[in-house]
């Protein structure tokens, strides 16, 4: 099995373990507070990491540029609104439906973009991963009492705004960054995201961190698990193929953290959600599937960002 082939699964698995660290980490530090802590510690072990290993520092101030302002839109940006946004009282299945919007946004723009079109095929493969997702989470968002959570607009849509953030940095990604060393991409993304962070936490928060074990063992998996391990297997797969292909693995992620929470806090597993998954699985085969016949444009597209 070569990494080609792993590193959808291992990106799926690694990236939705999020939403169990999210869950821990609210109770002994403010959001944008632990995503400042988070960053930081990514950024000294990659540096670290990319001096033993040799890796090579982009030596253009335009390529250096490009992966600060993308990793300001990646991480700052997208994972600052969504931590803020359910600190703010956006309850989880909410904020699964926003994040199933980010293939079908990805989808829309690509074309206008990076010039990357999908077959109807892919097309509807999105459309049905999509509806897959709103099966699996609105049973909960029909659970949820209106009269005890009050659901302000602006955090929905800064949530929203999250996502857009993310689906603009996939493809700033993909065109401007198609060549250079990963791992020296990926720490200059993080000093990008914490341009963004920084002055939003000392805006908007009172800095609050209570140093314990269960922080230290969430801070590590938030750096060594998602911020090395995802990230970097999700630039790797929007480097290798088709910019909406990988965008719509994020299907996978819901479904596979309510997996999670039924294991390890004892939440139910429903029926809507166990048929929404097996939908959501097969829009995201439909939409990596390959196509016969000529290379799609994305290649194209490829070599026109590399240029």
């Amino acid at each position: 099995m070569t990494l080609a082939r792993l590193a959808p699964a291992i990106f799926v698995l690694l990236w939705s373990t999020g939403w169990v660290v999210a869950k821990y980490a609210a109770f002994f530090a403010d959001p944008l507070t632990f995503l400042v802590l988070r960053y930081a510690f990514a950024i000294l072990l990659f540096i670290g990491f990319c001096v033993v290993t040799g890796a090579r520092w982009p030596r253009s101030w335009t390529t250096i540029g490009h992966a600060i302002v993308s990793g300001m839109f990646l991480h700052g940006l997208y994972l600052g609104a969504v931590w803020w946004a359910i600190g703010q009282g956006v309850p989880a299945a909410i904020s699964g439906i926003i994040a199933g919007l980010q293939p079908l946004m990805t989808a829309a723009v690509a074309p206008f973009m990076i010039n990357e079109n999908l077959t109807r095929l892919q097309q509807a493969g999105l459309v049905l991963g999509f509806f897959g997702i709103a099966l699996a989470v609105l049973p909960k968002m029909v659970a949820i009492d209106t009269a005890a959570t009050q659901i302000e607009f602006l955090p929905v849509v800064v949530n929203v705004l999250g996502m857009a953030a993310v689906t603009y940095g996939t493809l700033y990604q993909k065109r401007h960054l198609q060549n250079g060393d990963i791992r020296a991409i990926a720490t200059l993304q993080y000093a990008g995201a914490l341009i963004v962070t920084v002055p939003l936490a000392f805006a908007l928060e009172d800095l609050h961190v209570t140093w314990n074990l269960q922080l230290v063992a969430a801070l590590a998996w938030s750096v060594l698990g998602l911020s090395m391990g995802a990230i970097a297997l999700l630039l790797y797969l929007i480097r290798r193929g088709q910019v909406s292909r990988a965008a719509s693995l994020i299907y996978l992620v819901p479904p596979l953290a309510a997996v999670q929470a039924a294991l390890f806090f004892g939440e139910a597993l429903t029926l809507p959600m166990i048929v929404g998954t097996i939908i959501a699985v097969t829009g995201v085969y439909l939409t990596n599937r390959k196509a016969a016949g000529p290379a799609p444009s994305a290649d194209r597209a490829g070599s026109a960002a590399a240029s």
